[in-house]
């Protein structure tokens, strides 16, 4: 066997590819394997395209890339656990969720770009998507490629964040987005969340994760997440503040031109690198229903930490989170 259908994401983009006609048979080919898994480190996300739309799929693709992880927080809803360790599922019933207005547009379940667990010391390596349950108007999940992002970085602001480390708390609601807030953002509905939930999350010590960082290969990732940043460390001033909403905004700039969203189809599934790249969703009609299941995929780059030297595994294990 071998994979014959592969094409960019899209012409001129840097990163990404889409492969067409995987089977659940080859995902038992060991050659396959190890070409998917080259073809994933150069590009960083890849989308399968005319897949079959099915548990056993998603999970027997999932682990050809390494060994499922349970999502840290505990109230994100699994998939039949015992069956499926590490499924989740994110349902969005029409008129629930937080709100927001954008660009004169009411949306459900927006999310700004992001990498995953970053109020986390450990990271996941990557996340797969695929959508149960699609929405005509909007649910699109974006990608933007943080090697893409430090090459096209304007050189006197990267000066200005290499080197530095950012700190992250599990803060997840809108209004509390601190930098990287588009313009013209409005709060029409909080997130919801359970109780105890946000006084946990404030009782949770603080992650930290460099702000670039050099892969095995020598490529160096711009990886900031404007979603859920609180600062620099050793910065946490005014200047300090500007530089950090500096790079965020720069990131929504540059990622409106040099990221991917994707409009999803049933037969799709979707692999991203979470060390590297960010994703984002566009939100929706607040009045249709939307359904995405995802794996999580263990490995870690092995650079963040809790400020303070806590012990993550404890704290994670003893919150509501």
């Amino acid at each position: 066997m071998s994979l014959l259908d592969i094409s960019p994401l899209r012409d001129g983009l840097p990163f990404g590819v889409r492969i067409a006609g995987m089977t659940r048979d080859m995902t038992s080919d060991p050659a396959i394997r190890g070409d998917l898994n080259a073809l994933f480190r150069q590009h960083g996300v890849i989308i399968f395209e005319g897949v079959e739309p099915s548990d056993a799929m998603q999970l027997a693709l999932s682990n050809m890339f390494g060994p499922l992880k349970e999502h840290p927080v505990k109230n994100v809803t699994r998939v039949d656990g015992d069956a499926m360790p590490g499924v989740v599922r994110i349902h969005s019933p029409a008129g629930s969720g937080g709100m927001v207005s954008l660009d004169g547009k009411l949306r459900s379940h927006w999310l700004p770009w992001h990498f995953d667990h970053a109020y986390n010391d450990e990271l996941n390596y990557a996340g797969i998507l695929r959508a149960t349950e699609i929405v005509a108007d909007g649910g699109l999940t974006g990608f933007s490629d943080g090697i893409t992002l430090y090459n096209a970085f304007p050189k006197d602001l990267l000066a200005k964040i290499e080197g530095k480390t950012i700190i992250y708390t599990l803060n997840v609601q809108y209004e509390n987005m601190r930098f990287g807030r588009p313009a013209g953002l409005e709060v029409v509905q909080r997130k919801p969340a359970p109780p105890g939930f946000e006084e946990e999350a404030k009782a949770m010590p603080r992650a930290l994760h460099p702000a670039v960082w050099t892969r095995d290969s020598g490529e160096k990732v711009l990886h900031v997440s404007p979603w859920m940043c609180d600062g620099i460390v050793g910065l946490e001033d005014a200047e300090g503040d500007a530089l950090l909403e500096d790079v965020c905004q720069t990131i929504n700039r540059l990622s409106r031109e040099l990221s991917y969203f994707h409009k999803w189809q049933p037969s799709d599934m979707a692999i991203w690198d979470n060390t590297r790249c960010l994703h984002a969703v566009s939100g929706h009609d607040p009045a249709l229903d939307r359904s995405m299941q995802r794996t999580t995929i263990k490995g870690d780059y092995g650079l963040g930490r809790f400020e303070n030297d806590a012990d993550g595994g404890k704290i994670l294990s003893e919150t509501v989170v």
